[in-house]
């Protein structure tokens, strides 16, 4: 599970070198962020949807509602009461929420790290979850596009599979994270070549560090969130 994440700062040029996005003019990257929740607008990678850019293949950094609202889905937002902020990966090809998305609209979340809590009810402390030698790195994503009274929404999920040995003592589950040289494949091959990037991310290159209970309330955003305490 991944119900909440944060992203350090990262700079045009570090996402043109590692995404090969095109660096908009005049305008400043997305600020850091420490305690990003669902429902809330989220950078993510994808390539440019038709109808929106006269190049398809091309890269953009856009903003979207983090929790997947499908193509099919035309009530108001109010209404929807099933959980699309998480993706499982057994499931996403199959499932009728997901499997389009899966096909046909995969993208990348930046991110530097994500947030799991463990203990008795009411005296949970949060762990932060993150790479030992990378600043940031991308979640598998999906990304889908509906029309809810007359307006575009776009949104996204966070691809889970199986913890690896280093969360399984925080969750069962964890973000399905990608490897930098798996980034191209994840947003250009086809459903049937992508299954054996869902699975965990070695133990080895990831670190776990305990942080403040304020990562408990959303409105606290400050750096100090991802800090060990």
């Amino acid at each position: 599970m991944c119900g909440r994440f944060f992203r350090h700062d990262v700079t045009w040029e570090d996402y043109h070198t590692a995404l090969g996005l095109i660096v908009p003019e005049g305008v400043a990257p997305p600020e850091a962020a420490y305690n990003i929740a669902p429902t809330q607008l989220v950078p993510i990678v994808r390539h440019v949807p038709e109808g929106d850019g006269p190049d398809t293949n091309a890269r953009e950094l856009a903003l979207a509602m983090w929790g997947l609202v499908p193509s099919w889905w035309h009530k108001p937002l109010k209404e929807k009461t099933f959980s699309t902020f998480n993706a499982r990966a057994e499931t996403v090809a199959s499932s009728n929420t997901f499997r389009g998305a899966f096909r046909h609209h995969r993208c990348l979340v930046p991110a530097s790290g994500y947030y799991e809590w463990t203990g008795a009810k009411g005296a949970k402390t949060p762990f932060a979850i993150g790479l030992s030698n990378r600043r940031w790195f991308c979640f598998a994503g999906l990304w889908d596009r509906a029309m809810i009274d007359g307006s575009e929404v776009d949104s996204f999920t966070i691809l889970t599979t199986g913890a690896n040995d280093a969360t399984a003592g925080l969750h069962a589950r964890m973000p399905v994270i990608l490897h930098p040289r798996d980034h191209d494949r994840w947003l250009d091959g086809a459903a049937s070549e992508v299954g054996d990037l869902m699975a965990p991310f070695p133990s080895e290159d990831m670190q776990v560090w305990a942080v403040g209970r304020a990562v408990g309330n959303v409105r606290n955003q400050g750096p100090e969130l991802a800090t060990e305490v």
